[in-house]
């Protein structure tokens, strides 16, 4: 674990927030970058799949409305967004574009923590997260990372579990 000194400015906001769930931070700055799934798990020598990846969409509800949704995946498959869709009764879920993001987020593409945002988010949890004990989420920035298990990704998220991928 890194200090809280040591860490960028979106990391200390994501550790506050994490403390504030109840949930110990134990963030770590990497070397290199940990944008991608693949990145993330040969930094840390885990399977892909225990990568939770932070994707930011805009949700589309029947009268053209947007709104941001955080969809909290496993890195080892994509997201079907039709399926997630039907499921979520919603007529359309699209990838939001980088300024999208950074503004339900605070936090770029490539480092988008599951907390820490200027307000809450609507959060899917992909259900097969719950396939392993540890999990690594983005801590803010590309170069920020850290563990915590699948009930607490629920529990910090409020996040509604779903499956999410093809």
């Amino acid at each position: 674990m890194t200090s809280l000194d040591e860490l960028p400015e979106r990391s200390r906001t994501v550790h506050a927030a994490l403390l504030a769930a109840g949930v110990e931070p134990a963030i770590r700055v990497l070397p290199d970058s940990a944008k991608t799934a693949v990145l993330a798990a040969a930094a840390l020598d885990c399977e892909i799949g225990a990568i939770a990846n932070s994707l930011i969409f805009m949700a589309v509800d029947d009268h053209g409305n947007e709104s941001p949704l955080l969809v909290m995946t496993s890195g080892r498959h994509r997201v079907d967004t039709d399926a997630l869709a039907r499921r979520l009764e919603l007529t359309k879920i699209i990838r939001a574009d980088p300024d999208q993001v950074r503004a339900a987020t605070g936090q770029a593409i490539g480092g988008v923590a599951p907390t820490g945002h200027p307000e809450p988010l609507r959060t899917i949890i992909d259900e097969a997260l719950a396939d392993y004990p540890t999990l690594w989420a983005a801590g803010g920035t590309p170069h920020t990372i850290f563990p915590l298990s699948c009930p607490e990704l629920i529990k910090i998220t409020d996040g509604q579990v779903e499956r999410v991928g093809d």
